[in-house]
């Protein structure tokens, strides 16, 4: 009988994980660097962590995965500048001499480092805050998946995992435009693993639904969980960065254009 080559090792992989100096983006990096990856650690802000009370930096998660062994560096970049994106895909080849995952993880609503706006539906928004939801999370991703794509197209091979939300997926009537956003993240994932199947490179989105990091405790009003069952808690960074993971190995080999929707 010849080997299960469908495992979690992830030895000699290289990975870009976007948003990553905080919160879930920190959890998807540090849990691919466990498993063996390299890791280039990307935010918009050097200190974007101190906004939501958390003490990491960007440096600071990469010296996390240099301390696992792991090469890593932290970038700094406006992702909805679609040249910022091919130079954060081109330091991170040059860094850790390939790409072989990306994680899509930047993102967020409008009134992410407080109290969300009122109005924040469909018919009374600011246009300027419809415009930056779009492009902090549907251009974010696709300037991207542009470059990366590329990149494992030329290589025939590599993973990349979007991320939506469970908001995408239910009908909302506050947050409209984050949840379309994240919708069209989704079939954005769906067409893209058609492009890219050919070349042997998986295309496959997480669905997060609310999960404690730091932007869900500056943002909401927590309850007591105490009571509720294990599938009716909000969920744990653990939970959402071990999905992801299954994702980038080799576990999934044979999955593509796929969301896990985290209910």
């Amino acid at each position: 009988m010849t080997a299960d080559r469908h495992t979690q090792d992830l030895a000699g992989r290289s990975a870009l994980v976007t948003g990553s100096s905080r919160g879930l983006g920190r959890h998807y990096a540090l849990h691919l660097a466990r498993l063996g990856a390299d890791v280039v650690i990307h935010d918009v802000d050097a200190h974007a962590a101190a906004e939501f009370g958390e003490a990491e930096s960007g440096e600071a998660v990469a010296a996390e995965v240099r301390a696992l062994g792991r090469r890593s560096a932290f970038v700094t970049a406006d992702l909805t500048d679609p040249a910022a994106a091919e130079r954060l895909v081109a330091r991170t080849v040059e860094e850790l001499g390939g790409l072989d995952i990306l994680v899509n993880n930047a993102g967020g609503d409008i009134g992410a480092t407080g109290p969300r706006p009122d109005p924040n539906d469909a018919l009374d928004i600011d246009p300027d805050d419809i415009r930056a939801v779009v492009e902090r999370n549907v251009l974010t991703t696709m300037y991207t998946c542009k470059f990366a794509g590329r990149h494992m197209r030329e290589r025939r091979t590599g993973k990349i995992v979007n991320v939506g939300s469970v908001a995408g997926h239910v009908p909302a009537r506050n947050g409209i435009i984050y949840a379309a956003a994240k919708a069209a993240n989704s079939h954005y994932t769906r067409c893209l693993a058609e492009e890219l199947r050919p070349f042997d490179v998986n295309v496959n989105c997480i669905a997060p639904a609310p999960t404690y990091t730091g932007r869900f405790l500056a943002t909401r009003n927590v309850a007591d969980q105490s009571d509720r069952s294990r599938l009716q808690q909000v969920a744990q960074p653990d939970d959402m960065a071990s999905i992801v993971v299954f994702l980038v190995s080799s576990a999934s080999d044979h999955l593509t254009g796929e969301t896990i929707v985290c209910w």
